[in-house]
């Protein structure tokens, strides 16, 4: 259906609250966009850990009584998953659970380990059995390992050993933490709901509950929330936060707040950036829906020319309605897109997207506008081409299977069909996202997916080479 880059995955953690299964399932429900494969929950009851894990959407599997009832507890945990690592299995559906000496421990993770591989193999030649593919499960067994004395300690010890871009919670019988690596790769926030401390991936999911947010988790910051107390320790050396540009562009949800920023105010900068460097004379501004929407406004805002919905999507179309026959399947993105026909014809359009990755579905919606009677068709894109795939959290196609890694402009431009093609640059990207452009570096983001150059080791990739 289509050749965007999938999401990460979602987390969330609260800590000293009654109702901590229905607020976890809420914000989960928020946190849908970044994981649709599967969903799980770990509660603590003050004498048990109660574990629910489903396949499928959380809304589809975690809204029955009899699943909730299943979940009783005051703290809580959980995770909504799209693999990065791991295959498409049960067994790999967070969150993952320990009993260790001390007691149950349950962990959820966003993010991809660039050593997990490696860290496997070794773990696994001095007796350690996986009951996982997830790189996730290579923490409990650091942790299990470890020669620290207390549980913190010991996850300390455990994440100081591991390379790659990690937000995570975590769950004892005492304590709830949360943590992001050094670099701050990807989001973490902490809000506070009726006294309870909450931690989640995006600001979002503390307004579905009524959570008040507080703020965001520092790059290389542990915090840890206990009944009594917040402890807050910094175990990495400090080093220049690298952020994840692309969750400004694309990931994140337009009404969270990351990193200080309005998603929405972000992407409506980008678009306008964007008119500012493509200069195209037209005369409607088309989104492709949903995420081109804010970057479409702001375009037509700095072009001034009319911004208009000439493509309708169906959000009901799923897996499970273009399987059934050949015939469907091969539809494709007609089941998705639609063409406002009575606004597209005799149109010069001005087709806004976030990103192009392999090109096949900007193609198809290309002929969609095409076959509306389109005069011309523009394509205006509000990141730079993606030469590379990105090993930090984001399923994305090997390298040669991305259209800017081995096309220029004007080839992508002639294989999608359309009259012009403009990618916004990498320091309009930054002008858009920090009022500064690349080479002043404040701040500095990974931006590997367009530039190649990756913040940290990839050993596991580097094995393989």
């Amino acid at each position: 259906m289509t050749d965007k880059f999938h999401e990460e995955c979602g987390v969330f953690g609260i800590y000293g609250h009654t109702d901590a299964a229905t607020l976890t399932i809420l914000s989960l429900h928020s946190l849908q966009h970044r994981g649709q494969e599967a969903s799980g929950i770990v509660t603590y009851d003050g004498f048990q850990f109660h574990i629910e894990r489903h396949i499928g959407l959380i809304g589809d599997t975690f809204t029955k009584p009899s699943v909730i009832n299943r979940l009783p507890g005051y703290s809580a945990i959980g995770h909504n998953r799209y693999s990065t690592t791991g295959e498409e299995e049960f067994r790999n559906v967070q969150p993952f659970f320990a009993d260790f000496a001390e007691g149950g421990f349950a962990v959820a993770h966003n993010g991809n380990l660039t050593n997990a591989a490696f860290i496997r193999h070794s773990l696994q030649k001095r007796g350690a059995i996986f009951h996982s593919t997830s790189d996730t499960e290579v923490i409990l067994h650091l942790i299990a390992m470890s020669s620290e004395i207390d549980l913190v300690n010991r996850l300390i010890d455990a994440i100081k050993q591991i390379e790659g871009a990690f937000s995570l919670v975590a769950l004892s019988s005492k304590i709830l933490i949360g943590c992001r690596d050094s670099l701050g790769v990807r989001p973490l926030v902490l809000g506070n709901i009726e006294g309870s401390y909450v931690l989640a991936s995006e600001t979002c999911a503390l307004d579905i509950i009524g959570a008040r947010y507080i703020r965001d988790i520092k790059p290389g910051e542990l915090i840890v929330i206990t009944e009594s107390k917040i402890e807050i320790f910094f175990p990495f050396d400090k080093k220049k936060p690298r952020f994840c540009v692309f969750e400004y562009v694309y990931f994140a949800r337009p009404d969270s707040i990351v990193e200080g920023k309005s998603v929405y105010a972000v992407r409506k900068r980008i678009g306008k950036e964007l008119a500012r460097e493509s200069s195209i004379d037209a005369d409607i501004i088309v989104p492709v829906p949903d995420s081109g929407t804010p970057v479409a406004i702001g375009f037509a805002q700095e072009a001034q020319i009319p911004f208009e919905l000439g493509i309708i999507r169906n959000h009901y179309v799923g897996r499970t309605f273009i399987s059934p026959t050949e015939n469907i399947r091969h539809m494709g993105v007609k089941l998705k897109y639609n063409a406002n026909r009575k606004l597209i014809e005799g149109k010069r359009v001005i087709l806004v997207d976030d990103s192009i990755v392999r090109g096949t579905t900007s193609q198809k919606i290309v002929a969609i506008i095409r076959d509306a009677g389109a005069l011309e068709v523009h394509m205006c894109i509000a990141s730079p081409p993606t030469i590379s795939g990105c090993y930090y959290g984001v399923d994305t196609p090997e390298k040669k299977n991305l259209l800017a890694s081995h096309m220029n402009i004007e080839e992508i431009a002639e294989f999608l069909k359309v009259d012009s093609l403009s990618f916004l640059t990498i320091d309009g990207l930054y002008q858009a996202v920090s009022a500064v452009d690349r080479n002043n570096q404040i701040p500095q983001f990974c931006d590997a997916c367009f530039t190649g150059e990756y913040p940290t080791n990839l050993t596991d990739r580097e094995e393989m080479d």
